[in-house]
């Protein structure tokens, strides 16, 4: 690799030739592709957008010049070229650098990005910004065509418009996010790409722009062609056009020529701009443009077979006992529907989706949207489940008090990945619903102990009992408790469970980091003799006062255990109610601190915030 190991910085990339660049290009894909073997990532997309990253830092005048890249998936090469090459082995590890783009990390992350859609709106404020101070700056937002279907995306392209901003959108489309992509701007996009008469008018007319004489009329027969796309498609290309954008495409986003000519011209252009781009996620390494769903975030694998490598387990997923339970549970209520964000493989609800299509719902990434269209299906008389993961949840908190709870509408909201979910690190952490969602009215908060009580809690949430509610749980393995072919028992709401009696300290816990408080619990017995009241809680909301009421007569000191911020969880909770009866109980809190904790695996994090079951164990020593 001796021309990507010569580059330690975009000022060597602007100094290539475009045959030097192709071979910059192959390198960075099989640097990618071998590290993430060893060390996974999120593989696939940043595969695919190789040339556009080697063409704006060959075009354009880095860190200078400012490049967002929406998410962050697509910037692993990106980072390679910025100095961080080496860094790139260590890449989504403990202390190692973020997989995402981090503005304290590098100066060639212009804005920190970790949840989708937010390219346009922040690429925006820095053109804007330089503006103001008169600076002479280009701004690129990098956004993929997923990523687009996203409210702020269109926020952002509106406002950028109507600012008349000088901004350059490049829409990396290549009809995947995670799942395939759907809805009417997917359509939209589909429609341009495979227009016979523009895709052949497009080329020969991008293979002369420029080209003396001709240019008046070649530009000419595009504006002709772009309107008679408009009337035959129903608006496609005006959808750009009315928000004030100048639409180019679309072009081959893989081609490092056609990538760097086109960027070329577009620089100078005063204005907003947006550069439609045709990728392959996966380019380049076959097994991942075959599967690229599954190729996303792989895991490990063999770079030459393809055979991914990391360990199966017989232990079951939290993500399959949702999934499997949730079929059950439609198989015997005609009324139960699926609701996701584009995230129907990553939550198992493409379970529910192979044996019953019509029944689920997958609306794009638009977390704000499934919320409130699941409680238009309620209010409909359907009961929905709308699975999003915890981060992404608080994007729709507006519509969760608003829409759902404050109408009592019930609405099953399965939060999953909640808590520290590892390599992803804080913008993906679920460290924040269970705080986020207590103070308000009409909602039961629920998360479960182990795999079984998932199933349960999902069989009781569709109960009389329950009206709006939340079941967070984590990414991953439960604790291989049975869970398969058992009948569903009933859980009334705000009840607790004692797994342990003792009288020297008591430890409350919710979730399934009640399993290693059981583990502490159980070697402070077996090792010091200490003999803990243990309660899993289930329930943040709400509490089982009777079970406080018992921890805190028999013990002079309680711990509370939740994998999540301990402001305003559990621990507010007890706390509150401690200081509301005058109880002389005093308490500790093990759970998230008041800090963004970095990515790593969960057990490394666990230990860094002192819940582990060396963490609680010292607690209940102490």
């Amino acid at each position: 690799m001796a021309l990507l190991e010569s580059i330690d910085d975009p000022a060597r990339i602007r100094t290539l030739d475009e045959e030097q660049l192709a071979q910059l290009c192959a390198e960075v894909r099989a640097y990618i592709i071998s590290c993430c073997a060893e060390n996974p990532g999120h593989i696939g997309a940043s595969l695919g957008a190789v040339e556009i990253a080697v063409a704006i830092h060959h075009v354009f005048h880095t860190p200078e010049d400012k490049v967002v890249w929406d998410v962050g998936h697509q910037a692993y090469a990106h980072k390679i070229l910025t100095g961080r090459r080496d860094a790139f082995k260590q890449n989504r590890k403990y202390h190692g650098i973020s997989g995402f783009p981090r503005m304290d990390e590098s100066p060639y992350d212009a804005f920190g990005t970790g949840h989708s859609s937010t390219s346009i709106s922040a690429a925006l404020g820095l053109a804007v910004a330089a503006q103001q101070e008169g600076k002479k700056e280009h701004v690129i937002a990098v956004i993929g065509d997923g990523a687009m279907s996203g409210g702020l995306a269109f926020e952002g392209l509106n406002n950028a418009g109507s600012l008349n901003a000088d901004i350059l959108v490049i829409l990396n489309d290549n009809q995947i996010s995670i799942d395939k992509n759907i809805g009417a701007l997917h359509n939209y996009l589909l429609k341009v790409t495979t227009d016979r008469r523009y895709n052949r008018l497009k080329k020969s007319i991008w293979d002369r722009l420029g080209a003396g004489r001709f240019r008046e009329w070649l530009q000419k027969q595009v504006k002709n062609t772009k309107r008679s796309l408009t009337r035959a498609d129903g608006e496609t290309l005006s959808l750009f056009d009315s928000l004030g954008f100048r639409y180019f495409g679309p072009v081959d986003g893989n081609d490092i020529g056609t990538m760097t000519y086109m960027l070329t011209r577009l620089k100078d252009i005063p204005g907003p701009k947006l550069l439609h781009v045709l990728t392959t996620k996966g380019k380049g390494y076959a097994p991942a443009e075959e599967d690229q769903t599954v190729w996303h975030a792989p895991g490990t694998f063999d770079v030459e077979t393809g055979r991914r490598t990391g360990k199966k387990r017989d232990i079951a997923k939290f993500q399959e006992v949702f999934g499997t339970t949730l079929l059950d549970l439609a198989r015997t209520d005609s009324r139960i529907v699926g609701i996701t964000p584009a995230m129907a493989s990553g939550c198992s609800m493409n379970i529910l989706q192979k044996e019953m299509p019509g029944r689920v719902f997958d609306v794009g990434i638009a977390e704000q949207h499934a919320v409130t269209f699941s409680a238009g299906l309620a209010a409909g008389g359907m009961l929905p489940f709308c699975n999003i993961y915890s981060s992404f949840s608080q994007r729709a908190y507006d519509s969760i008090i608003h829409d759902v709870a404050l109408q009592k509408l019930k609405v099953i909201l399965c939060f999953d990945r909640g808590g520290l979910v590892g390599e992803d690190g804080a913008t993906h952490h679920g460290a924040f619903d269970m705080t986020a969602y207590r103070p308000v009215p009409n909602l039961t908060i629920a998360a479960p102990l182990n795999e079984a009580q998932l199933r349960d809690l999902m069989y009781s949430a569709t109960q009389p009992a329950y009206g709006a509610t939340i079941i967070r749980y984590p990414r991953g393995y439960g604790n291989g408790t049975p869970w398969r072919d058992r009948p569903f028992m009933y859980i009334e709401p705000g009840t607790a469970v004692k797994l342990h009696e003792g009288k020297d300290v008591a430890l409350l816990s919710i979730g399934a980091v009640g399993t290693m408080g059981a583990e502490a619990v159980e070697r402070a017995s077996r090792e010091h003799g200490i003999e803990v009241l243990h309660y899993d809680m289930r329930f943040l909301k709400p509490l089982d006062l009777a079970a406080l009421e018992d921890a805190c007569a028999k013990a002079r000191h309680i711990i509370t255990l939740e994998d999540g911020a301990c402001t305003g969880g559990l621990y507010s909770a007890v706390a509150e109610y401690i200081a509301g009866h005058g109880l002389p109980c005093t308490l500790t809190g093990l759970g998230i601190p008041d800090r963004f904790i970095e990515q790593g695996t969960p057990a490394e994090l666990y230990a860094d915030c002192g819940y582990d079951v060396k963490g609680i164990l010292s607690a209940i020593l102490k």
